[in-house]
């Protein structure tokens, strides 16, 4: 992948690290999550620190040359569209074949090494996670990859997304959608935990 400027820090990053902003025709600064659309790039760090400090001191009018309107809440922006382009692939997933859900079947994806994320409804039951958790930890007893753990969606987000009632357990199996979603996973990271902070307390 190619690589860009950061126009905070000045370092030169790889583009799945960065998030890409354009100017709009009224002269305001907008995310392009998806790195399509027209006009000059500029190109910032993947992380809330770095996306408020580009507003607040004045970044993107420099890189233009030009004043511009960052707006107050970039970062927040950024985060929701991270959110909703993340939760939309789960959907493009399901159908290429990519995900599987309900408790049994994670279960036995995950023993077999077959899934990169496990993605659990931040509203579900401890009990179900807590089991899958164990899964995971026998991966790596057996000094197997074990899948990363998300939670940022709850099951009513996942239901609606992939069609389906009730959708507590979910996982995307390895492959190359997966490598895809987790360059957005790890770009989410930067505004916002992964986890819920109550998952912390469960024993």
């Amino acid at each position: 992948m190619r690589e860009r400027r950061d126009l905070v820090s000045g370092a030169v990053m790889p583009e799945r690290a960065l998030i890409r902003f354009v100017v709009g025709p009224d002269g305001v600064v907008t995310p392009d999550i998806a790195r399509r659309l027209p006009g000059r790039g500029m190109w910032v760090a993947a992380s809330r620190a770095s996306v408020d400090e580009a507003v607040r001191k004045g970044g993107f009018s420099r890189s233009a040359k030009t004043r511009l309107t960052a707006p107050a809440d970039l970062s927040d922006q950024v985060e929701r569209l991270l959110w909703r382009r993340l939760l939309d692939h789960l959907g493009l997933a399901r159908r290429a074949g990519t995900l599987t859900y309900g408790f049994e079947k994670v279960e036995a994806a995950i023993d077999g090494g077959r899934v990169a994320w496990l993605i659990e409804a931040s509203d579900g039951a401890a009990d179900g996670r807590r089991k899958l958790g164990q899964a995971i930890k026998r991966r790596v007893a057996n000094a197997k990859r074990p899948p990363r753990v998300i939670g940022v969606f709850s099951a009513d987000d996942l239901s609606l997304a992939l069609g389906l009632g009730n959708v507590i357990h979910l996982a995307f199996l390895v492959g190359r959608g997966a490598d895809s979603w987790t360059e957005d996973v790890e770009r989410l990271a930067g505004f916002r935990p992964l986890l819920p902070e109550s998952w912390r307390e469960e024993p």
